[in-house]
């Protein structure tokens, strides 16, 4: 299995990217915020999810442990495959796609190409729980490309430490997210 890939991004097309590792060039698929920001000749490491189906290999890569983490979430809903899934993290941050799962907001999750009010209410129901609480409450606004915050270190260090997305991000609710990231996880381990 392989789990990142570290390299120089060598070309962009569509959605997809290719990067070089020792001469190597692996083809990955991504979300649009991360296609969005990566440029060519930078040196990037992605998370990776391969995929391989009887007809089929592919990978999926992300900026974000989280990231990678909420896709294997919504690959575990029935009817949702890698394309459905890469849409819907499309939508916004991971952040904001896990929000808007855990405010059941439909109308979000149903706006990504290819997935339907019945698969949206399928993934709010199936992940409601197990995504975590929500950060803020109401309607979730999509961002436009431009305005994409950081990734959240702090989650990706819990996660990586063995916390479920959920745990993680309850873990994190109390603690103030303008505090240096080894202090937020630090205060999140102690609760």
């Amino acid at each position: 299995m392989i789990s990142h890939i570290k390299g120089i991004l060598e070309e962009k097309f569509n959605s997809s990217i290719i990067v070089d590792v020792h001469g190597v060039g692996y083809e990955i698929n991504l979300s649009a915020p991360d296609f969005e920001s990566l440029k060519l000749g930078d040196n990037v490491k992605l998370y990776t999810y391969h995929r391989i189906s009887e007809n089929d290999e592919a990978l999926y890569g992300f900026l974000s442990l989280a990231a990678k983490k909420l896709f294997e979430l919504l690959l575990s809903v029935n009817g949702v495959g890698p394309k459905a899934a890469i849409s819907i993290l499309s939508l916004a941050t991971p952040e904001e796609v896990r929000n808007a799962i855990a405010n059941a907001d439909v109308s979000f999750v149903a706006k990504a190409p290819g997935v339907g009010k019945k698969s949206a209410e399928r993934i709010i129901i199936d992940l409601s729980d197990k995504v975590g609480l929500p950060t803020h409450y109401g309607a979730t606004a999509m961002r436009t490309p431009g305005s994409r915050p950081k990734n959240d270190e702090a989650l990706d260090a819990l996660i990586a430490l063995g916390f479920t997305l959920k745990e993680a991000t309850a873990a994190l609710e109390r603690v103030d997210p303008t505090l240096p990231v080894v202090q937020r996880i630090r205060l999140a381990l102690k609760k």
